[in-house]
Protein backbone atom coordinates (compact mmCIF):
# COMPACT_ATOMS: atom_id res chain seq x y z
CA UNK A 1 0.00 0.00 0.00
CA UNK A 2 3.15 1.89 1.28
CA UNK A 3 4.35 1.63 -2.25
CA UNK A 4 1.42 2.17 -4.38
CA UNK A 5 0.75 5.94 -2.66
CA UNK A 6 4.74 6.79 -2.83
CA UNK A 7 4.24 5.91 -7.00
CA UNK A 8 1.21 8.51 -7.26
CA UNK A 9 2.88 11.07 -5.35
CA UNK A 10 4.98 13.02 -8.42
CA UNK A 11 8.54 13.76 -8.18
CA UNK A 12 9.75 17.55 -7.03
CA UNK A 13 13.20 18.19 -6.83
CA UNK A 14 15.92 20.29 -7.35
CA UNK A 15 14.95 20.78 -11.37
CA UNK A 16 11.42 21.32 -10.42
CA UNK A 17 12.77 24.69 -8.16
CA UNK A 18 14.68 25.94 -10.67
CA UNK A 19 12.22 26.26 -13.43
CA UNK A 20 9.73 27.65 -11.33
CA UNK A 21 13.04 30.16 -10.06
CA UNK A 22 13.27 31.12 -13.69
CA UNK A 23 9.38 31.38 -13.90
CA UNK A 24 8.66 33.72 -11.56
CA UNK A 25 12.16 35.56 -12.52
CA UNK A 26 11.25 35.98 -15.63
CA UNK A 27 7.36 37.76 -14.44
CA UNK A 28 9.48 40.07 -12.16
CA UNK A 29 11.75 41.17 -14.55
CA UNK A 30 8.82 42.02 -16.92
CA UNK A 31 6.85 43.90 -14.43
CA UNK A 32 9.74 46.09 -13.50
CA UNK A 33 10.82 46.78 -16.71
CA UNK A 34 6.38 47.44 -17.94
CA UNK A 35 6.74 50.02 -14.35
CA UNK A 36 9.96 51.94 -15.27
CA UNK A 37 8.97 52.35 -19.14
CA UNK A 38 5.32 53.75 -17.38
CA UNK A 39 7.37 56.31 -15.52
CA UNK A 40 9.96 57.07 -18.07
CA UNK A 41 7.09 58.00 -20.79
CA UNK A 42 4.90 60.01 -17.93
CA UNK A 43 8.01 61.80 -17.27
CA UNK A 44 8.25 62.79 -21.16
CA UNK A 45 4.75 63.29 -22.04
CA UNK A 46 4.68 65.87 -19.06
CA UNK A 47 7.14 67.83 -21.00
CA UNK A 48 5.68 67.40 -23.87
CA UNK A 49 2.36 69.19 -22.66
CA UNK A 50 4.18 71.59 -20.86
CA UNK A 51 5.99 72.86 -23.80
CA UNK A 52 4.73 76.17 -25.02
CA UNK A 53 3.67 76.58 -28.58
CA UNK A 54 5.26 79.11 -30.11
CA UNK A 55 3.22 82.08 -31.51
CA UNK A 56 2.38 82.25 -35.37
CA UNK A 57 3.15 85.22 -37.13
CA UNK A 58 1.27 86.15 -40.20
CA UNK A 59 2.88 88.45 -42.95
CA UNK A 60 0.71 90.09 -45.63
CA UNK A 61 2.34 91.07 -48.53
CA UNK A 62 0.81 93.66 -50.25
CA UNK A 63 1.52 95.68 -54.00
CA UNK A 64 2.66 99.03 -53.85
CA UNK A 65 -0.08 99.75 -56.72
CA UNK A 66 -2.79 98.54 -54.36
CA UNK A 67 -1.65 101.15 -51.60
CA UNK A 68 -3.66 103.90 -53.76
CA UNK A 69 -2.66 107.37 -54.12
CA UNK A 70 -1.58 108.99 -50.95
CA UNK A 71 -4.13 111.54 -49.14
CA UNK A 72 -4.56 115.11 -50.08
CA UNK A 73 -3.54 117.94 -48.00
CA UNK A 74 -4.70 120.28 -49.47
CA UNK A 75 -7.92 120.21 -47.68
CA UNK A 76 -5.74 120.87 -44.38
CA UNK A 77 -5.65 124.54 -42.75
CA UNK A 78 -1.82 125.12 -41.95
CA UNK A 79 -1.20 126.83 -39.11
CA UNK A 80 -0.37 130.65 -39.82
CA UNK A 81 2.25 132.11 -37.49
CA UNK A 82 1.53 135.33 -35.88
CA UNK A 83 2.72 138.38 -37.50
CA UNK A 84 5.25 140.61 -35.42
CA UNK A 85 5.63 144.12 -36.33
CA UNK A 86 8.99 145.05 -36.24
CA UNK A 87 7.76 148.74 -35.40
CA UNK A 88 6.45 147.99 -32.20
CA UNK A 89 7.95 149.03 -28.92
CA UNK A 90 10.09 146.31 -27.11
CA UNK A 91 11.78 146.69 -24.00
CA UNK A 92 15.48 147.21 -23.82
CA UNK A 93 17.41 144.16 -21.83
CA UNK A 94 19.12 145.78 -19.08
CA UNK A 95 22.31 144.82 -17.37
CA UNK A 96 22.67 144.47 -13.94
CA UNK A 97 22.24 142.37 -10.86
CA UNK A 98 18.22 141.04 -10.77
CA UNK A 99 16.24 142.05 -7.53
CA UNK A 100 12.92 139.93 -6.52
CA UNK A 101 9.66 142.29 -7.36
CA UNK A 102 6.09 141.82 -6.65
CA UNK A 103 4.47 140.24 -9.75
CA UNK A 104 2.31 143.22 -10.59
CA UNK A 105 5.37 145.23 -11.70
CA UNK A 106 7.01 142.67 -13.68
CA UNK A 107 6.91 144.43 -17.03
CA UNK A 108 6.05 141.12 -19.40
CA UNK A 109 8.27 142.84 -22.55
CA UNK A 110 11.47 142.79 -20.26
CA UNK A 111 13.91 140.18 -21.07
CA UNK A 112 17.61 138.97 -20.16
CA UNK A 113 20.77 140.73 -22.13
CA UNK A 114 22.90 137.93 -23.85
CA UNK A 115 26.12 137.33 -23.86
CA UNK A 116 26.84 139.54 -26.82
CA UNK A 117 24.63 141.96 -25.67
CA UNK A 118 26.56 142.47 -22.35
CA UNK A 119 30.03 142.85 -24.19
CA UNK A 120 28.59 145.44 -26.68
CA UNK A 121 27.14 147.14 -23.36
CA UNK A 122 30.33 147.39 -21.96
CA UNK A 123 30.92 147.64 -18.13
CA UNK A 124 28.14 147.80 -15.66
CA UNK A 125 27.76 151.24 -14.29
CA UNK A 126 24.78 152.18 -12.35
CA UNK A 127 22.15 149.74 -11.99
CA UNK A 128 19.16 151.98 -13.81
CA UNK A 129 16.11 150.46 -14.68
CA UNK A 130 12.69 148.96 -14.12
CA UNK A 131 13.81 146.46 -11.52
CA UNK A 132 16.14 148.78 -9.34
CA UNK A 133 19.12 147.30 -10.33
CA UNK A 134 22.33 147.61 -7.49
CA UNK A 135 25.90 147.34 -7.74
CA UNK A 136 28.37 145.67 -5.48
CA UNK A 137 31.65 146.41 -5.73
CA UNK A 138 33.64 144.46 -3.99
CA UNK A 139 37.58 145.07 -3.27
CA UNK A 140 39.97 142.56 -3.50
CA UNK A 141 43.10 142.78 -1.55
CA UNK A 142 46.14 140.34 -2.83
CA UNK A 143 48.45 139.62 -0.02
CA UNK A 144 52.22 140.03 -1.16
CA UNK A 145 53.52 136.25 -0.31
CA UNK A 146 57.16 136.62 -0.08
CA UNK A 147 58.52 132.98 -1.27
CA UNK A 148 59.93 130.88 1.14
CA UNK A 149 64.17 130.08 0.52
CA UNK A 150 64.70 126.65 0.25
CA UNK A 151 67.71 125.34 2.66
CA UNK A 152 70.80 124.99 0.61
CA UNK A 153 72.75 122.15 -0.28
CA UNK A 154 75.16 121.06 2.12
CA UNK A 155 78.26 121.84 -0.02
CA UNK A 156 77.93 125.50 -0.98
CA UNK A 157 81.24 127.47 -2.51
CA UNK A 158 81.86 130.77 -1.05
CA UNK A 159 85.56 133.18 -1.49
CA UNK A 160 84.60 134.35 2.00
CA UNK A 161 83.25 132.74 4.97
CA UNK A 162 80.92 133.99 7.39
CA UNK A 163 81.97 135.59 10.92
CA UNK A 164 80.56 135.44 13.98
CA UNK A 165 79.00 139.10 15.26
CA UNK A 166 76.67 137.96 17.73
CA UNK A 167 77.51 135.30 20.49
CA UNK A 168 75.09 133.66 22.60
CA UNK A 169 76.28 131.12 25.10
CA UNK A 170 73.98 128.05 26.32
CA UNK A 171 72.32 127.95 29.55
CA UNK A 172 73.13 125.06 31.85
CA UNK A 173 70.30 122.46 31.94
CA UNK A 174 69.87 122.55 35.89
CA UNK A 175 69.28 119.01 36.32
CA UNK A 176 72.70 118.27 34.52
CA UNK A 177 74.51 120.89 36.98
CA UNK A 178 72.66 118.72 39.63
CA UNK A 179 73.87 115.51 38.32
CA UNK A 180 77.74 117.06 37.44
CA UNK A 181 76.84 115.67 33.99
CA UNK A 182 79.41 117.38 31.29
CA UNK A 183 79.55 117.09 27.60
CA UNK A 184 79.89 118.93 23.87
CA UNK A 185 77.21 119.07 21.44
CA UNK A 186 77.99 119.71 17.80
CA UNK A 187 75.47 121.97 15.80
CA UNK A 188 74.86 122.47 12.02
CA UNK A 189 73.72 126.42 11.26
CA UNK A 190 72.08 127.30 8.01
CA UNK A 191 73.02 131.23 7.94
CA UNK A 192 70.75 132.86 5.32
CA UNK A 193 72.04 135.91 3.08
CA UNK A 194 71.29 138.26 5.50
CA UNK A 195 73.96 136.63 8.35
CA UNK A 196 70.79 135.01 10.25
CA UNK A 197 70.52 131.43 11.19
CA UNK A 198 67.56 130.08 9.93
CA UNK A 199 67.70 126.45 11.50
CA UNK A 200 69.44 124.27 13.32
CA UNK A 201 70.63 120.61 12.90
CA UNK A 202 72.40 118.08 15.79
CA UNK A 203 75.20 116.38 14.20
CA UNK A 204 76.29 114.25 17.62
CA UNK A 205 75.73 114.77 21.30
CA UNK A 206 77.12 113.65 24.18
CA UNK A 207 74.23 113.73 26.19
CA UNK A 208 70.47 114.73 25.07
CA UNK A 209 69.98 116.82 27.85
CA UNK A 210 72.37 119.77 26.05
CA UNK A 211 70.63 119.54 22.52
CA UNK A 212 67.69 121.86 23.29
CA UNK A 213 70.03 124.33 25.39
CA UNK A 214 72.33 124.38 22.41
CA UNK A 215 69.64 125.14 19.56
CA UNK A 216 68.40 127.92 21.60
CA UNK A 217 71.68 128.92 21.87
CA UNK A 218 72.34 128.87 18.08
CA UNK A 219 69.41 130.20 16.64
CA UNK A 220 70.25 133.53 18.30
CA UNK A 221 74.07 134.07 16.47
CA UNK A 222 74.47 136.41 14.37
CA UNK A 223 76.98 136.22 11.83
CA UNK A 224 78.20 138.42 8.24
CA UNK A 225 76.94 136.25 5.07
CA UNK A 226 78.88 133.95 3.27
CA UNK A 227 80.33 136.16 0.02
CA UNK A 228 80.59 135.07 -3.81
CA UNK A 229 81.41 137.50 -6.32
CA UNK A 230 77.39 137.66 -6.84
CA UNK A 231 76.72 138.69 -3.76
CA UNK A 232 75.76 137.21 -0.25
CA UNK A 233 74.91 133.15 -0.37
CA UNK A 234 73.31 130.76 1.52
CA UNK A 235 75.10 128.09 3.53
CA UNK A 236 75.49 125.60 6.33
CA UNK A 237 78.32 126.18 8.77
CA UNK A 238 79.09 123.52 11.69
CA UNK A 239 80.56 124.39 15.50
CA UNK A 240 80.48 122.98 19.05
CA UNK A 241 78.86 123.99 22.42
CA UNK A 242 80.79 122.48 25.43
CA UNK A 243 79.15 121.97 28.48
CA UNK A 244 81.60 122.13 31.27
CA UNK A 245 81.48 123.04 34.88
CA UNK A 246 82.89 125.19 36.77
Amino acid sequence: MTEIAAKARPSYGASELKAVAQKYTSWALAIASIIHLSLVGAYWASLYLAKEEEPVRTVRIIKYSELGPPPSIQGASAAVAPSVSAAAPTAKPSVGIPVPVPDAEVSPEQSFASQQEMSVTGPVGDGIGEGGGQVIEQDVQVDNIEEEEAPPPDFVPFEKEPQVIKRIEPVYPELARKAGLEGTVWVKLWVDKEGKVKDVVILKSASEIFNQPAIDAAKLWLFTPAMMKTGPVSVWISLSFNFKLN
